[in-house]
C-alpha cells in the first residue's frame, strides 16, 4: 500500500504562483510514475502532468505547458508541481497519484494510488 499526501494549495491572485508537493510513503517502488490531476466543481478529473521515476520523462497537458513544471526527488519520495502564471481556470482540487507500472498515462482510471487532494483557488 502507498500513501500519498499533498500540500501547498491555497489562494492566489491571477498571475501568481504556487508550489504543490506530494509525499509518498509505505510500499513505494522505484518504477512508479507520479501524476498530477485536478478536478474543478462540476467537472471531471483531468490530467495535468506526469513524471517517470527517473525524472527524465515528462508529459504535460496542453493547458499547462509552459506554466507548470513537475519534478521529483526519488531519494525523498516526493514529487512537486510548480505552478506559475496561474489563471482562474486553474482553480480546482489538485491530486497526486501513483502508477505502479511506471507508464506515463494521462487517464485517471489507470492510476493505482491517490492522495486526498489540495485546494487551489485563483482569484481574478
Amino acid at each position: 500500500q502507498v500513501q500519498l499526501v499533498e500540500s501547498g494549495g491555497g489562494l492566489v491572485q491571477a498571475g501568481g504562483s504556487l508550489r504543490l508537493s506530494c509525499a509518498a510513503s509505505g510500499r513505494t517502488y522505484s518504477n512508479y510514475a507520479m501524476g498530477w490531476f485536478r478536478q474543478a466543481p462540476g467537472k471531471e478529473r483531468e490530467f495535468v502532468a506526469v513524471i517517470a521515476w527517473s525524472g527524465r520523462r515528462l508529459v504535460y497537458a496542453d493547458s499547462v505547458k509552459g506554466r507548470f513544471t513537475v519534478s521529483r526527488d526519488s531519494a525523498k519520495n516526493t514529487v512537486a508541481l510548480q505552478m506559475n502564471s496561474l489563471q482562474p481556470e486553474d482553480t480546482a482540487v489538485y491530486y497526486c497519484a501513483a502508477e505502479k507500472d511506471g507508464l506515463l498515462r494521462t487517464t485517471s482510471s489507470t492510476y493505482d494510488y491517490w492522495g486526498q487532494g489540495t485546494q487551489v483557488t485563483v482569484s481574478a
